[in-house]
């Protein structure tokens, strides 16, 4: 299980960041097959396949109810919109994350309220919220970055004591879990995304709102048809978002695998862990005892530069001239996007964010990885980093 200096890592292949033929020859004759029957029956939007998925899923969340859409941004923009949460309003999220946690604040007219991060965990720093909230405050939204569960014991306290809702973003985090609860199970409502590159990946774009609020429930089924729950007859101005019947399909095929690939991130991230602890330089995410992550990605810090991303990038590159690759989750925060320049906020106001853009990389991390890759991936970084 350690590092061996013996290990020549030329003898293995190039390693990507994430490769899904390998999943695919996994599942592909059910693929195959699943999308060939969706194919003949000749619904392609809704039917039986779209039911089945959003039952199963509801059901592997523990909630009484899944609405599928058409992407994960579109999941957040719906939950903001059954929350009557619009101009004026207020919603605290993080600044380090994909900008979709963001975009659709600002898309339904509401103002995205940013606080620093945990830099061992790369989530909301939760001591932080409260001192956050103004009387135009209405949610909060928790991003499970990288498949490691926000303290959602500690959110949802927070929210109660203030009146505000809690949408939990779950994108990196399908079959996460805080003290035995699955997330997106916790706060008011829960938004997936399918995205190939997920835990849980369609072949295209998905996604899903969860919750177990009939009210809530009603009108995001609503607005996502248009503003209407009555074949036309609009009830409000609505989107057009719906889960492909093919997509569900394939979804609910590998559904029936994702526990089996998230105990095999799991292993993989207890391997990196013990393999790269020994290495001066490197700090590995840090998981509580009471959270059961699934590692969408598995991201370190590189610590010798806290100021610049220089050093960062040039052990990423000397790792891809060694057939390493990885990836940078996310080299700009949000709160520094040109986007997000009316909001008023300058460097230095969020340093722990700051200084974690400009060392996190995230090194290979999926289900088929093999542990000889992972020993050239480790090797690899120690002869980077001398």
């Amino acid at each position: 299980m350690y590092l061996n200096d013996n290990f020549w890592c030329e003898q293995v292949n190039h390693i990507p960041p994430l490769d899904l033929k390998r999943q695919y020859k996994i599942i592909g004759e059910q693929v195959s097959a699943a999308v060939q029957e969706v194919l003949t029956s000749g619904y392609y939007i809704g039917g039986s396949s779209v039911k089945s998925f959003e039952q199963q899923f509801a059901a592997y969340l523990g909630v009484s109810e899944c609405i599928g859409c058409n992407s994960g941004t579109d999941a957040l923009y719906l939950a903001l919109r059954a929350l009557d949460i619009g101009p004026g309003d207020e919603v605290i999220t993080t600044p380090f994350t994909f900008i979709a946690t963001a975009e659709v604040i600002t898309a339904v007219g509401a103002q995205p309220v940013f606080v620093d991060i945990d830099a061992a965990t790369f989530n909301l720093d939760i001591t932080k919220i409260a001192v956050a909230i103004t009387d135009k405050t209405k949610a909060i939204i928790p991003v499970h970055l990288f498949g490691q569960p926000m303290d959602m014991d500690a959110i949802m306290s927070v929210a109660q004591a203030h009146g505000i809702a809690v949408i939990e973003d779950c994108a990196q985090a399908t079959g996460a879990q805080w003290r035995g609860k699955k997330v997106g199970s916790i706060g008011h409502i829960g938004c997936f995304s399918f995205f190939p590159t997920k835990n849980l990946g369609a072949c295209g774009d998905g996604g899903a709102v969860v919750t177990n609020d009939d009210n809530l429930t009603a009108s995001i089924r609503m607005l996502k048809e248009h503003g209407s729950s009555q074949r036309y007859y609009h009830e409000a101005t609505g989107i057009n978002s719906r889960l492909d019947a093919i997509q569900a399909a394939i979804l609910a095929i590998k559904l029936s695998y994702l526990e089996q690939w998230n105990n095999a991130r799991r292993q993989l991230a207890a391997n990196y862990h013990q393999m790269l602890q020994p290495l001066s330089g490197v700090v590995v995410p840090q998981e509580t005892a009471s959270t059961h992550a699934v590692w969408n990605q598995y991201t370190i810090r590189l610590t010798k530069d806290s100021t610049s991303s220089k050093y960062r990038d040039q052990v990423r590159q000397q790792l891809q001239e060694k057939g390493v690759n990885s990836m940078i989750y996310y080299p700009i925060p949000l709160h520094l996007q040109p986007v997000y320049k009316t909001l008023g906020y300058q460097t230095g106001h969020f340093p722990v964010t700051e200084q974690v853009c400009n060392q996190v990389l995230s090194i290979p991390m999926f289900p088929e990885l093999s542990f000889e890759e992972q020993q050239q991936v480790v090797y690899s970084l120690k002869d980077c980093l001398g």
